[in-house]
């Protein structure tokens, strides 16, 4: 009578005869995958950083527009002030001058 093995004992032989190399090459396509994920993940934080830099570049652009446009109308205004200013001094220079030659 010949014992046919099951399948049970056919998993558990092959175990038995090649589990050490199983067990290492888990082991190193493990690794890979891990190297592989932190390499992912560094690349994917530098992409980050770039974009956050490129971000952050024209955010103070934008702002430094926005200050030389407030420069210059904060200039305008003052310009439209001392006009005002002369203007309404040579009106009263020249009432009292009238005043005096009456």
């Amino acid at each position: 009578m010949t014992d046919k093995p099951t399948l049970l004992d056919s998993v558990a032989q092959t175990f038995r005869d090649h589990g050490l190399t199983a067990a290492i090459t888990a082991l190193m396509g493990g690794s890979l995958a891990i190297a592989a994920t932190v390499t992912r993940k560094a690349f994917t934080n530098e992409a980050m950083l770039e974009r956050l830099d490129r971000e952050l570049a024209a955010e103070r652009e934008r702002v430094d527009r926005q200050r030389a446009e407030d420069r210059m109308a904060d200039a305008d205004r003052l310009q439209r002030i001392e006009t005002d200013i002369r203007a309404m001094r040579d009106l009263m220079f020249e009432a009292f001058q009238r005043s005096r030659a009456d």
